[in-house]
């Protein structure tokens, strides 16, 4: 079916475009949520008769989106969760869990403006775009761990994930890696005072 497009739609066209979708995705999707118009004579007609109303419209929604972008670049939020020792989680984090989150940060964000293409499903650290507008989306990252203290580890940059006597054996080796530093710091303290 062809549609003529009311705004921009990623992966699909510009706003103006005639474009061939599938029936399913244009009657259940784009024509409910007021996106696209069949694209008979009588709707490019009527389209280019409110094209400078639509294009205002989306133009005022953008620059309110870019001040809202503002507010979320860049943050991180701490998604608590239970997990197996492995760092499976016991569910998942969905694009209606990062919509809560993120909405904590004073921007209303629906489910629908979370970019994410298969839920999460482990601890760690992970980066998610939020489409505030179909022209504007802010990269945001989520910590996700079993704890609080957990979150702070990963922050830092440790690795959870993995048998436990893998992270030990990590954890073991820095620590003497960080013992020689320190020893050999005071050797030459030692030696520099001694002179």
């Amino acid at each position: 079916m062809d549609v003529i497009l009311l705004e921009r739609i990623g992966k699909l066209g510009n706003m103006g475009e005639v474009v061939k979708v599938k029936d399913g995705y244009a009657r259940n999707f784009l024509f409910p949520q007021h996106k696209a118009l069949r694209a008979t004579e009588a709707n490019k007609a009527k389209f280019e008769r409110d094209r400078t109303t639509l294009e205002a419209k989306s133009e005022e929604r953008r620059k309110a989106a870019m001040g809202d972008s503002g507010k979320l670049e860049g943050k991180s939020f701490i998604i608590l969760r239970q997990a197996g020792e492995s760092g499976q989680l016991y569910g998942s984090v969905s694009t209606r869990d990062i919509a809560e989150i993120a909405s904590t940060a004073g921007i209303p964000v629906s489910r629908n403006h979370v970019l994410l293409d298969t839920p999460i499903k482990t601890i760690g650290l992970y980066t998610v775009q939020i489409a505030l507008h179909p022209e504007l989306t802010v990269p945001v990252t989520l910590n996700v761990a079993r704890s609080q203290d957990e979150a702070d580890a990963q922050a830092r940059g440790e690795v959870l994930t993995g048998p436990v006597s893998e992270r030990a054996e990590a954890l073991a080796a820095a620590e003497e890696l960080f013992e020689s530093e320190a020893a050999a710091e005071a050797a030459t303290q030692e030696e520099t005072e001694e002179k």
